[in-house]
Order: structure tokens, then sequence, then C-alpha cells
């Protein structure tokens, strides 16, 4: 459901877009394309590079970031670039840093890792904040092939979302309809019944 109109008179400061790609490549492996724009709803004075006017709509940042992974969510190739910034090079200078990524993987701590390497000046604050929407959108682009695994029973494996947020707690209805193998009947009700 979308918002109420507002009670109060608003101006729009700011507007931030971030999207997410996936693809199944030919060698078995994911591609995640991510991309990030900013821009002012306002002109505002350039304070790098080419002096003048910001001008609004103008991407202030407008970024790319394309990771490969693995079937265990293993970062096997990755690259950042920019098409906006700014500060110009002194930001897309860093793009290199992010084939630092590979190696990671998305479903074992990767905020933590990725927040740990490029903290602070060791990274773009902007790319790696892009890099956070990684794990949810790789689970997000396989579930259709989990889905038919587990229909079809290759994959006996517990689905990794269960447990995961609060529709799918193991002691829900969705759980307890969609996952009856993994259904955990909630402790208030195995008390009233002993």
């Amino acid at each position: 459901m979308p918002f109420p109109a507002p009670e109060v008179e608003r101006e729009a400061l700011h507007t931030r877009t971030v999207r997410v790609d996936a693809y199944a490549r030919a060698d078995g492996q994911w591609d995640l394309d991510a991309e990030l724009i900013d821009f002012k709803h306002y002109d505002f004075p350039r304070r790098a590079g080419k002096n003048g006017v910001q001008r609004a709509g103008d991407p202030v940042h407008h970024l790319f970031l394309r990771i490969t992974f693995d079937e265990s969510f293993t970062i096997t190739a990755a690259r950042a670039s920019y098409e906006a910034a700014p500060y110009e090079q002194q930001c897309t200078g860093i793009a290199p840093a992010y084939d630092a990524l590979v190696g990671m993987n998305l479903l074992k701590g990767f905020r933590d890792t990725v927040k740990r390497r490029f903290a602070r000046s060791a990274g773009c604050t902007h790319m790696t904040e892009l890099s956070y929407v990684l794990p949810t959108a790789a689970i997000q682009s396989l579930s259709g092939r989990r889905r038919q695994q587990q229909e079809t029973g290759q994959d006996q494996r517990r689905p990794f979302q269960l447990g995961g947020c609060h529709a799918l707690r193991m002691d829900g209805p969705v759980a307890k309809e969609f996952y009856p193998k993994w259904y955990v009947t909630p402790v208030a009700e195995t008390q009233s019944d002993g």
C-alpha cells in the first residue's frame, strides 16, 4: 500500500535509485549488475572538475558494480565503474579496489567483511553501500532454481530463506502452509498441549 498524501507541504531534495539485474551465464555462474544513481532536485555549485553548476536532475553519483558468483555464492569476478562522481578521478580512482570482492561469499558474513575491507578511506561510501544489496539480490536470482530442485527432490536441504524474517519464521503460518516439512510448532502451543 502506498503512503498516504503528506499532511504538510514538502519540497523534494534528493533522489537515490538502486537497481540490480541478475543474469544466468552460459558457464553455469551468475552475474549481478548493480547501479546506484543520486541526484538533487535543485541546482548547486560544483566544487571539482568542471567548474560551474550541478543541475537539478543530473546525477551527482552514478556508479556500477558487477559481480559474478558461483553455486556456493562465492564471488569469482568483480568490477566497479563510475559514470558520475562529485570529485571525479578522486572518487573514480578507487574502482579497482573493489576487485577485492573476489573470494568473498555472499551468504557468509558478506556485509561485515565488506565493511571491514572498505572502511572509511579504503573505499567509496556509495560503492560499499551498493554492495550491501548483493546478498539478497543473489538469493532472489536463484530462488526459482532452488524451488525447482526442491520440487523434483534434487535438493532436500531446508530452504535458506526460512528463519530469515518475520514472515518466514519457522513457527509461523507461512512455514506451516508452504514448508510443512520444516515447520516448528510454537513453544506456547507445545506448552499448552503438555
